[in-house]
């Protein structure tokens, strides 16, 4: 059985959006986002057809590196920095969990 569309949209990883859309919203080029592909900073899911569709999360990436960028970082540094700031996140919240499963099996 297929998923509900409210769910897919509420996922923040469903492809949701095409590449122009994805531009448009983030008001950047759309070789802008291919070069985040390139930098290896999102990797978009590909349709059928071979088109790139950008979740939600991605855009919020590629929002992060257009400010950096616009601020004068280099793409190729805004792209390491957001990477290493999303391997960070993910290892705190990570160690948390691991904390809470610990606490509760103390009491």
């Amino acid at each position: 059985m297929g998923q509900n569309p409210d769910d897919m949209f509420d996922d923040e990883d469903y492809p949701a959006y095409t590449i122009g859309r994805a531009a448009e919203m983030l008001g950047t080029s759309q070789d802008f986002l291919r070069r985040l592909d390139e930098a290896k900073l999102i990797d978009p899911h590909r349709s059928g057809g071979g088109h790139r569709r950008y979740s939600r999360y991605q855009l919020r990436l590629a929002a992060r590196a257009r400010e950096m960028v616009d601020q004068g970082t280099a793409l190729e540094a805004a792209c390491r920095i957001i990477i290493l700031e999303d391997q960070l996140e993910e290892a705190l919240r990570q160690n948390e969990n691991q904390q809470h499963r610990g606490t509760r099996q103390h009491e």
